[in-house]
């Protein structure tokens, strides 16, 4: 068999095989954008759509309503809380596994997985059966005249537990992928502690951490059945956003319910925003 003939059959299977592929891949980039628009882009522009579906008029003051703008701050408050909160337990925890070894290292790393595992829901009853009146601590806290079911104390508390993996998984692989040799270096050179982590850990684990905060931060204002355990429903007092966009819903209010969830959407939409630039400042 001559050079020529041994070649013709490989060059043919490129030439056939190429546009198969070519195909193949054409489809799938078809389909992923076909599902992208049914399934993200159409609800996001059906929401905004009914939120100004009776004019800016209408909408504005909507979101003027003064139990909506309360949502509003409610779930803003409960955020700032709890994201610098989840940071500094994020970075504690993932320090403690990727730095040391110690008893009970595999327990924490399961322990920090755990409000993945479990339904928020779930996880607010248990704060209910804990921390309610009836509950095991409540007798207590009624003693002491300190309120945390169906006030800002159980929503911060149950809205913690829920985004608590958030940091802590983001931050860990990058701290045991890093070892410890630079901190070992930095401490025989006379570093304190507080300098170890200041100038040598935190900037290398600085885009891992703005990326899990990121996302604490869109879990957070996102919340709802926990918060709609513990919060108690109450207008304009313990309702955050997402429970205000239901509430609206049941009052047969659609346009307002649609407006309270377009500022959702719109924070949804910045965290989006800024996932996307960490994670190309990561690459």
């Amino acid at each position: 068999m001559s050079a020529p003939d041994m070649i013709a059959p490989g060059s043919a299977a490129t030439g056939h095989g190429r546009p198969a592929r070519t195909m193949g891949a054409r489809a799938l980039i078809a389909l992923a954008v076909i599902l992208t628009l049914l399934i993200v882009v159409a609800p996001l522009a059906y929401i905004f759509a009914r939120a100004f579906s009776e004019g800016w008029r209408v909408y504005a003051s909507n979101i003027l309503d003064p139990a909506t703008l309360h949502a509003i701050w409610l779930t803003s408050l409960v955020a700032v809380i709890v994201v610098p909160l989840n940071i500094a337990f994020g970075i504690a925890a993932a320090w403690a596994v990727a730095k040391h070894r110690f008893p009970g290292r595999g327990i924490l790393v399961t322990m920090i997985e755990i409000p993945f595992s479990i339904s928020p829901i779930i996880a607010g009853i248990c704060y209910l059966l804990l921390y309610g009146r009836q509950g095991l601590l409540g007798p207590w806290l009624g003693d002491l005249d300190l309120q945390v079911m169906f006030a800002l104390p159980g929503i911060v508390l149950v809205t913690m537990f829920v985004t608590a993996p958030f940091v802590a998984r983001e931050v860990l692989p990058l701290m045991q992928a890093q070892g410890t040799a630079q901190e070992e270096a930095a401490v025989t050179l006379g570093a304190s502690g507080w300098q170890v982590f200041r100038r040598v850990t935190l900037p290398n684990i600085r885009w891992a951490l703005l990326y899990g905060a990121v996302l604490c931060t869109a879990r957070a204002v996102g919340e709802f059945g926990g918060v709609s355990v513990v919060s108690g429903n109450i207008r304009g007092q313990t309702n955050t956003l997402p429970l205000h966009v239901e509430l609206l819903f049941n009052d047969l209010n659609a346009v307002g319910a649609f407006a309270a969830a377009s500022t959702l959407t719109l924070l949804a939409l910045v965290a989006l925003a800024l996932k996307a630039v960490l994670e190309a400042r990561r690459g």
